[in-house]
């Protein structure tokens, strides 16, 4: 039936999509437009009045090319939205990665230059005078994650090895506290550091926000992987490739397992091209 296969190519006329789902369709389209002729010719229809009738009742050909290039084109956008999302959110984790990351390296490298300048004010003392506290309790309130200062005299400690011991059950010859800005959600964790010499010990308790590291990591990670196996599966579905085995390379492999999906495609092609 000519007239049949003329309205489905016209229909499909310019619609831009993977070809064989387009064949598919196309097919399928003419599958039932047949099974509508066949049962209005058993209702006593001519053949060409049921074809008519058939096609009037399927649609006008604008409006199912309409509905047609609409369908392709959402298919088509969602899957580049999801692609780009997942783009966002991988950039997103680095970003956020490296900030956090950053901050760890500066109050690390804040908490050894605040450590070595106590040193240096009691470098050549043998008590802590009220000057000394103050330009110490100065430098402290100085930073933002220094939370307690502890000072030892540690002169008396024969063996430098037997000086962490020595802390431990001494009292400190200077303390200092001060409250650090620390709310539920930041999932802060407070660790010592500490320095000495033969004379003094300087230790500190430290902020440390490096469990948002792995949160940041694990967490886009998963969310990145997921967007981009949805964009895969949604990509092999159009070409009619998807097949369980590839959604685990998609999820195992994220971008290689894509790569080999595409590097197998077109051996396939090569090899039915060679046939």
């Amino acid at each position: 039936m000519k007239q049949i296969e003329s309205y489905v190519e016209e229909v499909y006329h310019n619609v831009r999509g993977n070809k064989k789902e387009i064949e598919d369709l196309k097919a399928e389209m003419k599958s039932h437009l047949l099974e509508a002729v066949h049962e209005l010719k058993s209702e006593g229809k001519s053949e060409q009045e049921a074809i008519k009738l058939a096609i009037e009742r399927f649609g006008g050909e604008k409006e199912i090319r309409s509905v047609i290039g609409e369908l392709f084109k959402a298919q088509k956008t969602f899957a580049k939205w999801v692609l780009y999302l997942a783009v966002v959110i991988i950039l997103f984790t680095a970003a956020a990665f490296g900030y956090v990351w950053s901050i760890e390296q500066d109050n690390a490298d804040e908490n050894s230059i605040v450590a070595s300048q106590i040193s240096e004010i009691l470098s050549d003392k043998n008590s802590i005078s009220e000057e000394m506290k103050t330009e110490i309790r100065s430098l402290i309130k100085g930073t933002d994650h220094i939370s307690q200062l502890e000072i030892y005299n540690v002169s008396s400690v024969d063996n430098v090895n037997l000086v962490s011991d020595y802390v431990k059950d001494t009292k400190a010859d200077y303390r200092f506290e001060q409250k650090v800005r620390n709310p539920v959600w930041l999932q802060a964790d407070f660790f010592p550091y500490a320095i000495w010499d033969e004379k003094w010990y300087v230790g500190m308790e430290t902020k440390h926000i490096g469990d948002w590291l792995a949160i940041i990591l694990f967490s886009g990670f998963a969310i990145y992987c997921t967007l981009f196996t949805i964009w895969a599966t949604i990509k092999a579905y159009h070409h009619r490739r998807l097949k369980a085995g590839w959604v685990i390379a998609f999820v195992l492999l994220n971008v290689v397992g894509y790569l080999i999906y595409v590097l197998s495609g077109r051996k396939t092609k090569e090899a039915a091209n060679i046939r």
